[in-house]
């Protein structure tokens, strides 16, 4: 009878091995488990790691050099800015681009510009105006997530940089990298661009700036337990003592509503 051939079986002691290292060292890979145990005497190849791992759920080489993305936004939303151009059309049959930038952490709205012609210099002239309006806050801003269109230059990045402020690219076609700036423009043709008839820059510019206010000091945001960016919560009222007073923004596109005595 023909004895059996081809790779003996991993023993039972060094599976139970790899697996409580990859669980006791979320930050090793196989390759470092493979070599934690070579340096131990215990003798396998880092193949054998690599199917140990994965035949028990684990990923054998995860992204465990830093954090992921999710988690990178969480844990330095303080420090996050976040920008993205949009278009809109006028009636005259051009396109305005509009530049917005967003705080991660506070969701508070800042529109930069309004043109018809995105150049690099004038992209670059809005990096400066934002650090301006920033004004010492901009000392604890550290990055700002930006996609890789060609409006922004390396003067727009180099203006950042002399600021303190580290630009973060998007991967190309992923805008769920810049979902916060990417949702907020959504909501904004939604309620406002889908809605209008725009006349000119001017009128753009005007319906624009009144729109800002809104969602700073009146809308609520979920990742602020309902409160605005620039208005806390108010203690809670008895309905008995107020009425509800609607008030319109934008020509009556918005609806706000207010307690009154």
């Amino acid at each position: 009878m023909r004895g059996r051939t081809g790779r003996p079986a991993t023993r039972r002691n060094i599976k139970v091995l790899v697996l409580r290292l990859a669980r006791e060292n979320p930050g090793w890979d196989y390759r470092r488990i493979h070599g934690e145990l070579a340096g131990l005497g215990v003798k396998i190849a880092a193949s054998t790691a690599w199917e140990i791992l994965k035949n028990a759920g684990i990923d054998p080489a995860p992204r465990r050099s830093g954090p992921t993305w999710s988690q990178f936004l969480r844990s330095q939303a303080e420090a996050i800015l976040a920008c993205d151009f949009f278009t809109a059309d006028l009636l005259d049959g051009t396109q305005a681009y509009v530049l917005v930038v967003i705080e991660h952490a506070t969701r508070c709205i800042r529109i930069l510009g309004v043109t018809l012609h995105p150049t690099g210099e004038w992209t670059a002239q809005q990096a400066r105006n934002l650090i301006m309006d920033l004004g010492e806050q901009a000392r604890l801003v550290k990055f700002i997530i930006r996609d890789r269109g060609s409006n922004y230059t390396a003067a727009f990045d180099a203006v950042l940089a002399d600021a303190g402020i580290r630009t973060v690219l998007c991967n190309v076609r992923t805008p769920r990298m810049n979902a916060i700036a990417e949702r907020w423009i959504g909501g904004c043709r939604r309620e406002l661009l889908d809605r209008t008839l725009i006349w000119s820059q001017g009128h753009l510019r005007r319906i624009l700036r009144e729109y800002e206010i809104h969602p700073n000091q009146h809308r609520p945001h979920r990742s602020l337990d309902a409160a605005a960016p620039l208005k806390p919560l108010p203690e809670p009222v008895d309905l008995d003592q107020y009425r509800l007073r609607r008030l319109t923004r934008v020509g009556g596109m918005i609806n706000e509503y207010r307690l009154v005595a």
